[in-house]
């Protein structure tokens, strides 16, 4: 068993004790941002004279960027910008979560706020109504770096048993896992689903389907409540796509993406003049009917209905989504270099009751 934290075995009685007292009219609200890595999540808190209704009655704030790698300690000084409110599954109400992005002292987006280019692409093409759905996949870890619940001085048995698995010997960690899941309902995040991975210790939560920012928003935010619950339970949720070396399953987020069009019945066109793009890859480009191995995977429904979606299985579990999505956008609909042809340019379709809105294998 690996070990968990120290804070984790402190007496939650009496935190609770201190956590339920009342607080007046007050409220507290959490702020949290994306720091220098690119990867990593901050926070920090502060008091309202009232419950804030909307992010106008949200103050920017600022931090020491010197101590998060986004600035000189002789110009340390970063604004928060207040983007998104949440209710707080942990103070709970009427305390909030408010996802941040985060300015330099000349106003302009720091280097890791990817979600100001983002925003403007998105606004490019809110006529086609795209819809993301993100599946996040994680491994959770001891505070040691060793898989939760793994033999300190070996490995558990060869995967095959632990996929959707029920079972002490099969899924490992479904309090977290369970925890998690209605804080994110609680917050507000749209959580579709959850499932124990390939790889035992490591599970998998979907969000989406939304237009825009929407979905990269909720998936950072249900990131930061993630690393949370871990805390809670003394333990470490890692985005490492590789978290262990050897035969054993990495971590992604895989991407699925659609559009009005394609979610209409006889779609098929559009479909496929989206996933058929040309653009530079690392090694090579594939897409495939039902194929897991493929750079895109056509859902099978999709490829036997003609209408639907694409899953893009290339994102990395600890890619940044604004970064992900963008891309997409760009590749396939407003024809970058190297990208597909912009919508305007395939065949046209009939557009009939719009499909139901699978977007995700769960």
């Amino acid at each position: 068993m690996s070990p968990v934290s120290a804070s984790s075995r402190l007496n939650k009685n009496l935190h609770q004790h201190y956590r339920s007292l009342p607080q007046g009219d007050v409220a507290q609200v959490t702020y949290v941002w994306i720091d220098g890595s690119g990867e990593t999540l901050r926070c920090k808190t502060r008091t309202l004279e009232c419950e804030p209704q909307g992010i106008e009655d949200l103050p920017e704030w600022n931090f020491d960027g010197s101590s998060t790698y986004q600035a000189d300690t002789s110009n340390s000084d970063m604004h928060l910008v207040p983007v998104r409110m949440f209710r707080d599954p942990f103070a709970l109400d009427p305390n909030k979560l408010v996802l941040c992005e985060v300015l330099k002292f000349n106003r302009q987006p720091a280097e890791t706020n990817l979600r100001v280019r983002c925003r403007k692409v998105m606004e490019d093409v809110q006529d086609l109504k795209v819809w993301f759905g993100m599946e996040q996949e994680y491994t959770l870890l001891g505070v040691d770096g060793h898989p939760f619940d793994w033999p300190q001085n070996g490995f558990p048995g060869r995967q095959g048993p632990y996929y959707c698995g029920v079972g002490a010997d099969r899924a490992y960690g479904r309090d977290i896992v369970e925890c998690h899941y209605k804080a994110c309902l609680y917050a507000g995040i749209k959580v579709v689903g959850t499932n124990a991975e390939v790889m035992p210790s490591q599970w998998e939560f979907q969000v989406g389907p939304g237009e825009g920012l929407d979905v990269a928003d909720q998936l950072w935010m249900a990131r930061f409540l993630l690393h949370r619950v871990c805390e809670d339970f003394g333990v470490v949720a890692s985005l490492d796509p590789k978290p262990i070396t050897g035969d054993w399953n990495g971590a992604g987020c895989h991407t699925n993406v659609s559009t009005e069009a394609s979610r209409c019945i006889r779609g098929d066109t559009h479909t496929h003049t989206h996933t058929n793009t040309q653009i530079s890859y690392i090694h090579s480009f594939t897409a495939g009917v039902a194929d897991r191995g493929a750079s895109v995977r056509i859902p099978r429904q999709v490829g036997l209905q003609g209408w639907g979606y694409f899953e893009d299985r290339r994102p990395a579990a600890n890619c940044d989504p604004y970064a992900v999505t963008e891309v997409i956008v760009r590749t396939c609909f407003l024809g970058c270099p190297g990208g597909g042809d912009s919508p305007e340019n395939s065949e046209p379709v009939d557009k009939m009751s719009p499909a139901p809105p699978v977007i995700f294998h769960i």
